[in-house]
């Protein structure tokens, strides 16, 4: 049994990072008080910027770990500008989120899609090649936890986990983490003590359209390799995780982590001996069965932001 654990743990911590940073990013929207389930969009958004942006820097310079970062920044750039959609349509115009998420999610895939078969012809944008796995020196000689968290690891799995410790610092050590969950849990009484409701809850969906962008870049460069016009549900599921986390950072990261390893179970259990006499289809809706119990469950004590979803007319024009 942990022979198996320590081959398909780095698979699942590849798997888990793009829908940690992602759920991260719907828990910066939704602590704001703006329900976001546009990350599915955002997420293609981001894949499509960043394998694009890859796609023709890589003719241009000859560094390819920088063509991969600018490629990762460039997702950030388009999630943000992507997501100000969100923001001005559930902000600005007071519409309904959810129908605003949807719309997104829909205009995201159809506009990638149309683009990048004017681009390339086949609506497919692959890359050469993306990050490489790597053992951190020193701590990948660790017994059993080196193997598990320091073997075949990639650079963004650092640079997303040093991003969830700041995000946690940030929403409860700093007063703009302090506004912003006011903000999610009574606006009216934040605007009394001077806080500018429309402008924190913009930087929180924008925050979430860079994070959710950097999400979908992230399978382009550590996975798939290729832009194909899907995430394939990893927005929803980040959504999921983020429920499922009851909107707090380490319990987000404890929720994809279970559903990243179940879902590469799910994967690999084919190639497995003692996993390939279980039904594949039963490992692969085990992680969402086990996910809509636990919010029956849960639901009456769910500590989702209060206001979150409400709409808010401030008296500051």
């Amino acid at each position: 049994m942990w022979s198996i654990i320590e081959q398909i743990f780095p698979y699942a911590i590849i798997f888990t990072i793009p829908l940690l940073i992602t759920a991260l990013g719907g828990l910066f929207s939704e602590r704001s008080g703006i329900v976001n389930i546009a990350l599915e969009g955002l997420m293609v958004i981001g894949a499509f910027s960043g394998a694009l942006s890859i796609h023709y820097l890589s003719g241009v310079l000859d560094n390819h770990t920088l063509v991969l970062w600018l490629g990762l920044l460039a997702a950030v750039l388009a999630g943000i500008l992507f997501s100000i959609l969100h923001a001005f349509a559930s902000i600005n115009l007071n519409a309904n989120q959810i129908i605003s998420g949807t719309a997104i999610n829909m205009i995201a895939t159809a506009l990638t899609v149309f683009l990048a078969r004017n681009i390339t012809g086949s609506g497919n944008i692959r890359i050469s090649s993306g990050f490489s796995p790597s053992n951190v020196p020193f701590l990948s000689d660790i017994p059993v936890i080196g193997d598990l968290f320091f073997t075949k690891t990639y650079p963004t799995t650092w640079l997303v986990l040093a991003i969830l410790f700041v995000s946690s610092f940030i929403l409860y050590k700093t007063r703009f983490g302090l506004r912003l969950r006011s903000c999610g849990e009574f606006p009216q009484a934040a605007e009394a003590a001077g806080i500018n409701v429309r402008k924190v809850r913009y930087s929180g969906v924008l925050i979430s359209g860079a994070f959710a962008g950097l999400g979908g870049a992230l399978i382009i460069v550590t996975q798939s390799g290729e832009f194909t016009g899907t995430v394939a549900g990893l927005g929803f599921l980040a959504l999921a995780s983020l429920i499922f986390g009851q909107w707090k950072p380490l319990g987000v990261l404890a929720a994809t982590l279970f559903f990243g390893f179940a879902s590469t179970i799910a994967n690999v259990s084919q190639v497995i001996p003692e996993l390939a006499v279980i039904p594949p289809i039963l490992l692969k809706i085990f992680p969402y069965v086990v996910t809509l119990i636990a919010l029956v469950i849960f639901s009456k004590s769910s500590q989702a932001p209060k206001a979150v979803g409400e709409t808010f007319d401030s008296g500051k024009r």
